[in-house]
Parts: structure tokens; C-alpha cells; sequence
């Protein structure tokens, strides 16, 4: 596990991963087909399997839900959030390195490869634009 991810002493590892995947100016949107967030723009990813780490996480879920192989993760933050089902600590990454074909899973209503500053203007998860900020200074992206 990267150093960049480790949680401070005390707090509770993260449960849950998504990835920021940038290029060219634009990063790669999911509209969820289910709860939560079902019909909200968003970073693919979900929740930790036991014993994985949030990077495993993170790599996992990108494979499943988008066909891609992400590597070079580099850690963003990590969110506390809540919903009707419970809370979760989300390990928020960014990459510009994958490959593969993109080919969505049943999971994913429509995907999108979006402009930052279009992202602000779509139907998203809460403060999402100013992760992606955040995401797009980690990577050194424009």
C-alpha cells in the first residue's frame, strides 16, 4: 500500500475507493444506474471487499465497472459521507495512467469524458466539481 493513502493513527481506513481518470483536459464520468446515487454523475469506484486496500479497491472497481486497467494512483482525500443505509470513509484517487477498452457494466447508466469546467454545470454527487479540482492539481492536469 502507497504511503499516500495511509490514514492517520486513530482514524478508521477507508471502506470504500473511487478514481478521478484524466486526460487531455477532461476526466471520465459515471451516471449510476443504482443506488445510491443512482442518476448522479460521479467517479466509478465502490466499496472495499475485506482485506483490500483502498488502492485495490480502487483498481478493482475500475476494471469491473469499466473494462480499464488504472495504475499510478495518486490519493486525492478521503471523504466521510453518509446516506439512508449508512456511512462509509471514501479514498478519493486520481490517475492518468490506464488502458484497455472502456466497456461499461450494468452498474453504469451512461459514462462521459467531460471538461472540468462542464463538469460544474451536470446533475452530480455533492461538491463534485471541486473534488475534480482538487484531482486535476494532484495529476498535474489542465
Amino acid at each position: 500500500m502507497s504511503s499516500e493513502s495511509q490514514t492517520i493513527a486513530g482514524e478508521a481506513a477507508p471502506d470504500s475507493a473511487s478514481v478521478a481518470l484524466i486526460r487531455s483536459g477532461e476526466v471520465l464520468l459515471i451516471k449510476r444506474a443504482y443506488a445510491p446515487y443512482r442518476h448522479l454523475w460521479t467517479l466509478p469506484g465502490g466499496r472495499a471487499e475485506a482485506g483490500e486496500t483502498a488502492e485495490d479497491c480502487a483498481i478493482r472497481e475500475v476494471r469491473e465497472e469499466l473494462g480499464l486497467t488504472v495504475s499510478h494512483l495518486r490519493h486525492v482525500e478521503t471523504q466521510v459521507l453518509a446516506s439512508a443505509s449508512g456511512g462509509w470513509r471514501l479514498a478519493v484517487f486520481a490517475s492518468t495512467r490506464f488502458e484497455g477498452a472502456l466497456a461499461a457494466s450494468d452498474e453504469i447508466a451512461d459514462h462521459r469524458w467531460v471538461p472540468l469546467a462542464q463538469a460544474a454545470a451536470m446533475r452530480t454527487t455533492a461538491r463534485l466539481h471541486q473534488l475534480l479540482l482538487r484531482a486535476f492539481a494532484r495529476v498535474g492536469a489542465q
